[in-house]
């Protein structure tokens, strides 16, 4: 089967946002386990590479099917559109990357979808029932990271109270290796089905795919898992250090509860098909975390900075992606 160049080039970008949301996104995963010293930062990312890739073994493609087919009217997806909402997620990412703030991927991505339909289509065009789960998470898949993650801190504290703070932290180290991994897991699921979603749209709409069903072809799938795991191995040093370091100090036994509060959440999301933001997730665990101590173990201002990068995430990569969409048009004419 051949493709018009446009089509592939298109894809190409589809794994390249991809591939920069694997390095971009890998901090959530890997600053805990980093800023508690459990693993070098080179282990840390090999192990969570390799957990976003196998991402696709534990979760149907729910989220795939949210992205590919529920936020945009399927009758206005085109090649241009397409290339135009990743463009918007690409080039937002890329800033945001390069400022070190750690925002949403997913919301990006998001943001230019429905950016990309407005520009097409107006207001007509974008499907309230796909964006409203999806704009309530923004709010609701941090505040329960943080709920789980105050529970948890508190929980373990009482089950290992009265033992040694060296043998706490043995288990912890240990312990840590496993959560970090379910939070991987729970990353390359969510994640890495939403560029499955808009390879697979992008296909039925240039009549490479079914119209029936919306399958998703195994190619994309495994395409979409490496990409991510690719990029995860190149990492996001700069919001590793704003995650690991800036908001909270965190010990193993921190970092444990953390990891598994945002595995937990993005688990429930994924089980439902809500392309949730990791990095609010992760965020919202590391402040609940820091919070089930004293609030003023979190740094609010850092956290202010990270909750203004999610306000602006969603219009700013709408906005690039109908510039590119008007852009495209005028090329066409």
């Amino acid at each position: 089967m051949s493709f018009p160049l446009l089509l592939v080039f298109t894809i190409f970008i589809a794994l390249a946002f991809d591939f920069i949301n694997g390095f971009h996104d890998s901090a959530n995963a890997i600053a805990t386990v980093v800023a508690t010293r459990v693993l070098k930062p080179h282990w840390a990312v090999l192990w969570a590479a390799f957990f976003n890739f196998i991402a696709f073994l534990f979760f149907d493609l729910k989220v795939a099917s949210t992205i590919g087919k529920g936020l945009i009217d399927p009758a206005i997806v085109d090649t241009p559109l397409i290339l135009s909402a990743l463009l918007g997620a690409v080039i937002w990412n890329l800033l945001t990357w390069w400022w070190g703030l750690p925002s949403s991927s997913s919301h990006a991505l998001v943001g230019g979808i429905v950016g990309a339909g407005l520009a097409r289509a107006g207001l007509s065009s974008v499907k309230s029932e796909g964006l409203i789960p999806i704009c309530l998470s923004i709010v609701g898949s941090p505040l329960l990271g943080m709920i789980l993650g105050i529970i948890l801190m508190k929980g373990v504290r009482k089950i290992v109270s009265g033992c040694h703070p060296l043998k706490i932290d043995k288990w912890f180290r240990r312990l840590q290796l496993v959560s970090s991994g379910l939070y991987s897991l729970g990353h390359g699921g969510n994640d890495a089905q939403k560029t499955m979603g808009i390879i697979a749209a992008l296909l039925v709409s240039s009549d490479y795919a079914s119209h029936q069903g919306f399958k998703i072809p195994l190619w994309v799938v495994l395409s979409c898992q490496s990409a991510m795991a690719v990029g995860t191995l190149f990492g996001g040093w700069k919001i590793v250090k704003t995650m690991g370091t800036k908001l909270t100090k965190l010990r193993p036994i921190g970092g444990f509860c953390a990891e598994t509060a945002g595995a937990i959440t993005l688990g429930i999301a994924t089980h439902f098909g809500i392309p949730v933001s990791t990095t609010h997730t992760i965020t919202g665990a590391i402040v609940g975390v820091g919070s089930a101590s004293a609030l003023k173990k979190v740094k609010w201002g850092v956290a202010s900075q990270i909750i203004w990068a999610w306000v602006f995430t969603m219009p700013a990569a709408a906005l690039i992606a109908a510039v590119f969409l008007y852009g495209f048009r005028l090329i066409a004419n």
